[in-house]
C-alpha cells in the first residue's frame, strides 16, 4: 500500500537539510576566516550594506548549489 507520506523520505529530507546547513556553516565560517575584516562586525556594528548584499549573495548562491546536489 502506497503511503501518501512516506517516513524514510521524510527523514531523508531532514538528514540532508541538517547536512545542507552544516556545510553551509562551515562555508561561511571559511569566508569569515579569508577575509581581512570581521564580516559580522562589519554588517552589525558598521552597517556596511556592501558587505551585508555579498555575504547573502554567498549564502543563497551556496544554498542553491546544496539544494541541486541533494536533489540530483
Amino acid at each position: 500500500m502506497n503511503e501518501l507520506i512516506d517516513l524514510k523520505h521524510i527523514l531523508a529530507a531532514l538528514i540532508y537539510s541538517g547536512i545542507g546547513i552544516v556545510v553551509l556553516l562551515i562555508a561561511f565560517w571559511i569566508v569569515e576566516k579569508i577575509t581581512p575584516e570581521n564580516v559580522w562586525k562589519q554588517i552589525v556594528e558598521h552597517k556596511n550594506n556592501a558587505v551585508a548584499i555579498v555575504i547573502g549573495a554567498f549564502i543563497i548562491a551556496l544554498g542553491i548549489i546544496i539544494a541541486s546536489a541533494i536533489n540530483g
